[in-house]
């Protein structure tokens, strides 16, 4: 758990009560592994706006699903890159449907996209660098921008065992550069326990993210293949199928929502 130093001293007014205290009881909720608790927390503690701005990837469904479920007061929105694949379509739908919201969206700013596209072409980013990094600027990093402008708090799917770059990933830190609190709910979180949650919690997901289709093929009868895994996953009949199957493991008949 880290409570910055600049946090704590010269930013108390971020916190509910004072940023010690603030942090302190955040800290207290990262023992508790749960993340709807810590969600919870952050919600006490922080005042003022606080987003949440998902993929639609497998974490990110796990946080939208605490959120929502949880009715916490937590802007959730979605970045809409212009290049988003229709299984991410897909999942933003069915999400919508599920828990009865409707998820706004923030783009990029028309002109500087035409400007980028008419210098690069339309696929241009696959051909150096320094064209990857433009694109993600004008496509992610612009309407990010935007949509966590006067945030007080920035929640984000990011886990430590994600990468070697994200092992100093924690519950909360202070970002300079944005002056809000980025805050990640599952930062010790396995990529196995979220798939699992998710199954679970019927939840919807891609099936190609890693570690569902691992979840997937457990929750079907023995014998069943990757094929069959994949079916289960990938239509939404398959998916209520998975669904029911997750409820009853435990011998509970209940059918989780469509």
């Amino acid at each position: 758990m880290t409570a910055r130093g600049d946090f704590v001293s010269n930013r108390p007014h971020r916190a509910g009560r004072s940023g010690v205290s603030a942090f302190a009881h955040l800290a207290a909720q990262a023992a508790s592994g749960d993340p709807g608790d810590r969600l919870a927390a952050l919600r006490l503690c922080v005042p003022g706006r606080i987003v949440f701005t998902t993929s639609f990837g497998l974490e990110d469904q796990a946080i939208a699903h605490l959120i929502f479920t949880r009715k916490l007061d937590v802007e959730v929105a979605t970045l809409d890159t212009g290049r988003l694949f229709a299984a991410t379509h897909r999942v933003w739908e069915a999400t919508e449907r599920r828990y009865g919201v409707r998820i706004p969206s923030w783009h990029p700013e028309p002109l500087a996209l035409a400007a980028f596209v008419a210098d690069a072409g339309i696929d241009g980013f696959y051909g150096s660098k320094q064209a990857r990094l433009g694109c993600c600027n004008v496509r992610k990093v612009e309407p990010l921008n935007r949509a966590l402008a006067g945030a007080s708090a920035w929640v984000t799917g990011l886990r430590s065992d994600q990468s070697d770059g994200r092992g100093g990933v924690e519950l909360a830190a202070w970002e300079s550069d944005r002056s809000l609190v980025k805050f990640a709910p599952l930062f010790d979180w396995s990529r196995e326990r979220v798939a699992d949650f998710c199954a679970a919690q019927g939840v919807p997901v891609r099936v190609s993210d890693p570690g569902v289709l691992r979840t997937v093929a457990a929750l079907l009868p023995p014998g069943a293949g990757p094929a069959d895994a994949r079916s289960a996953g990938g239509d939404r009949s398959g998916r209520r199928q998975t669904r029911q199957i997750a409820r009853t493991r435990d011998g509970s008949s209940e059918r989780a929502p469509d």
